[in-house]
């Protein structure tokens, strides 16, 4: 299911346009800010998993 909703979201891209995506992030973050990015962008999606699934924070917290 992940596999085809990237695949949707990035249907209309090609290779070129993405590269070209990423150097821009390149450009605008520097490489010693993107991994704390991505750190942070899976926490976010975790939280929203987590809380699409029913789990509040505190519940997850105490686990």
């Amino acid at each position: 299911m992940t596999q085809a909703l990237i695949l949707g979201i990035l249907g209309g891209l090609g290779a070129p346009e993405i590269i070209i995506i990423l150097v821009i992030i390149l450009l605008m973050f520097g490489g010693k800010k993107i991994p704390e990015l991505m750190k942070g962008l899976g926490k976010g999606m975790k939280e929203f998993k987590d809380a699409s699934k029913g789990e509040s924070s505190s519940e997850t917290e105490n686990k």
